[in-house]
């Protein structure tokens, strides 16, 4: 599996925005404008792939000079649990250290925060409704 920052509007990033959709979106009955996709421009894009076929995906959002905001995870559901997940958060991370940026938060899905806890995150605030379900605004300090 290789983990690497990828660029806006590649054929990589049409296969994260695919996998975006069939995974975050579609089954909420919802899709992507090209106004939300224009502004990804300023991301930090995150994927894994295995030969030319994406596994999962994460992109970073700069909040302030000291935050940025993990968003739009998401692995192919076959394999979810088998540790790519982790390895992305572990490089999102990674990333976001060496570009001096302090604090990570997010917008996590109540189903998922299990697998955010695992990776050190905690939870902070009452839970709210984003794109039509449950969330949970979390954070973890980078050393």
């Amino acid at each position: 599996m290789a983990l690497k920052e990828i660029q806006h509007g590649s054929n990589e990033y049409r296969k994260m925005v695919q996998l975006r959709f069939d995974i975050l979106r579609k089954p909420l009955g919802l899709s992507f404008t090209e106004e939300e996709l224009a502004k990804e421009k300023e991301d930090i894009l995150v994927a894994a792939f295995e030969d030319d076929d994406i596994l999962g995906c994460c992109m970073l959002t700069r909040v302030d000079g000291e935050t940025v905001r993990l968003r739009q995870m998401a692995v192919q559901n076959n394999i979810q649990g088998k540790g790519v997940g982790a390895s992305l958060m572990n490089f999102a991370e990674n990333i976001a250290r060496d570009r001096g940026f302090r604090k990570l938060v997010m917008h996590a899905r109540k189903a998922a925060m299990g697998f955010y806890e695992k990776q050190g995150y905690q939870a902070e605030g009452p839970e709210f409704l984003e794109v039509t379900i449950p969330h949970y605004r979390m954070y973890k300090m980078l050393k």
